[in-house]
């Protein structure tokens, strides 16, 4: 059966059982659909779901007839965010390859050591990451090819895609559902690196648990442009806001740039609908909002005050859409809504775009899980819930630490070459350790509510978790960053225990405002004291440290705990 390409409201929930097939059905399906596009500076390059499909087979037919690659043998990928990276993953599979994407904002340090972990013997870059490669080439054996995603000056140096043999059919390299289909790194920086190795089964059951969820998220709406802001090394992005919207013949947009004026330029003319967020974004543009309606009239602020009060009580998102139409202007008139992931989000933002008019289904995962768990598409009233499991998806709530534990088909099938370590992060009855603390409510819902790890224990044996206090701080407008942790005491009668430290960015707003460092310092105690009182008094910062330079962070805006720990050496 084919899918009708005009009828967005009856997506069927087609089961997909073979990666290939499902390839070439999507190709058939939405062939002259627009599938993924990137503004250039020669303006938007895009390829059709016929022109993707027929990009991947020519580099499908390079790897498995003109270098001769063998079913496992690992390619890595080290790209910024475009049609073509999408291209090579394809074709990655069709030639039996493991697919190893990579983080372009990682040292030549840490590349080598993932890549002297998986050996790929080919490796595929943009033009920016070009000499870099090379580097890497004249370290690693392994690495015997190198290929381009641009064009070369000299082709006997480098292969590029666009000057493969024009070769569109051969026998490609079927695997089992078993076999390793990627594997994702989360680590590379100390000791040896973590792979997530997800297999084509772990990779079909989110395409299939997802599949089953498009009314929830669009309802009977035409929805045709995603726009893609998340880099595709992360497997949120690989999994939910690559290979799913396609199985759902939608349009995927790519942008270079950050910047709000940027993202919203390309939401006005390609007519974006839906997009998939990290928390992080959705803070940037609420503050963008907000810094916008400041620099109004008085009357302007008011009246937003009054219609973002009034808001909570109409249950229409139609009706709130016009109240704030201007807004939704910008957004190209036609967004409705996103998911956001791969770190909590704060209730505030949530409520905030809920209250607009844009629904915000926040999800949960981990790479361990391939990774989505939960997204929730039908609490609304609750932010802070993550939603109940995908189908597939079982979730307990271990009784004695209050870990949440996972099971199920989309599960890893552990880490790359380190028995011992997959061996650690399974229960002896195959639970998979999440390492998050959880409840589940009666209708199953999940809320997070720290990690294991990140818990502060106090001196009367008192626990913390940091996300809870962030939570509560991240509020206050006049700060554009909080991290939240334990230092330990290492003298005196208290030893071994720990105070809660919180590091805080203002906003530019407040660094304006005062005079001096003496004065800024004080207004972030005063405010940190003011929001601290919705706090038990255990939960307190005892130390509170000012900085003026954005916080290290991961490539999906998530703040490194452990480096803020180092960096202000409390």
């Amino acid at each position: 059966m084919k899918i009708k390409k005009s009828d967005n409201d009856k997506k069927p929930e087609r089961m997909f059982r073979n990666i290939l097939l499902f390839l070439e059905n999507k190709t058939d399906d939405y062939q002259n659909n627009i599938a993924l596009g990137i503004r250039t500076a020669h303006g938007w390059n895009e390829f059709t779901y016929k022109g993707i499909g027929r990009l991947s087979r020519k580099i499908a037919c390079y790897l498995i007839n003109d270098i001769q690659v063998h079913k496992g043998e690992r390619l890595a990928i080290l790209s910024e965010s475009r049609p073509e990276f999408g291209a090579v993953v394809f074709a990655s599979v069709m030639s039996g390859m493991v697919t190893v994407p990579l983080d372009i904002k990682l040292t030549k340090y840490e590349l080598k050591s993932i890549l002297s972990d998986c050996c790929p013997s080919i490796l595929v870059v943009s033009n920016s990451f070009v000499s870099l490669a090379k580097e890497l080439q004249k370290e690693l054996d392994c690495i015997k090819y190198i290929i381009s995603l641009d064009d070369v000056h000299d082709e006997n140096e480098l292969i590029s895609i666009n000057s493969m043999p024009q070769n569109y059919e051969t026998k490609w390299k079927h695997r089992s559902s078993k076999s390793t289909a990627l594997i994702i790194y989360t680590s590379g920086t100390t000791g040896a690196p973590k792979g997530v190795e997800i297999s084509f089964n772990n990779m079909l059951t989110q395409l299939n648990d997802m599949s089953t969820l498009y009314k929830n998220f669009f309802g009977r709406r035409k929805v045709s442009s995603i726009l893609s802001i998340l880099p595709m090394n992360h497997l949120f992005e690989l999994t939910v806001g690559f290979s799913v919207i396609l199985s759902w013949g939608l349009s995927i947009y790519y942008t270079k740039s950050l910047k709000p004026k940027d993202i919203l330029s390309i939401m006005q003319e390609k007519n974006v609908n839906f997009m998939i967020v990290v928390p992080a974004f959705l803070k940037l543009l609420k503050t963008g909002i907000e810094t916008e309606i400041k620099n109004s009239s008085p009357f302007v602020q008011k009246a937003f005050r009054f219609m973002l009060a009034i808001s909570k009580y109409i249950p229409s998102y139609t009706i709130r859409k016009l109240m704030f139409s201007k807004i939704h202007k910008k957004f190209g008139g036609n967004f409705f809504g996103c998911i956001s992931g791969g770190a909590p989000l704060d209730v505030s933002v949530g409520e905030f775009f809920e209250r607009i008019g844009i629904r915000v289904f926040q999800g949960y995962g981990l790479t361990e899980t391939s990774p989505v768990v939960c997204v929730n598409y039908d609490k609304r009233g609750d932010i802070a819930s993550v939603g109940r499991p995908l189908k597939s998806v079982q979730a307990k709530v271990d009784k004695n630490t209050g870990e949440l534990l996972l099971k199920g088909p989309s599960i890893m099938k552990g880490y790359y070459k380190r028995p011992e370590l997959t061996a650690e992060a399974f229960t002896s009855d195959g639970w998979l350790h999440t390492g998050d603390i959880a409840d589940i409510d009666k209708d199953g819902h999940i809320h997070i509510t720290g990690r294991i790890k990140n818990m502060i224990v106090l001196s009367g044996g008192k626990k913390v978790f940091p996300e809870e206090v962030e939570s509560v701080l991240g509020e206050n407008e006049n700060f554009s960053e909080v991290c939240v942790f334990g230092s330990s005491r290492t003298s005196g009668a208290k030893e071994g225990t720990e105070d809660i430290v919180a590091v805080v960015v203002p906003s530019e707003n407040l660094i304006s405002e005062c005079s001096d460092d003496k004065e800024l310092e004080k207004r972030v105690r005063e405010e940190v004291k003011l929001y601290s009182a919705h706090l038990a008094p255990y939960k307190r910062p005892v130390n509170i440290v000012v900085k003026k330079d954005p916080l290290p962070k991961t490539t999906t805006r998530k703040i490194k705990r452990k480096e803020v720990k180092e960096l202000v050496n409390v």
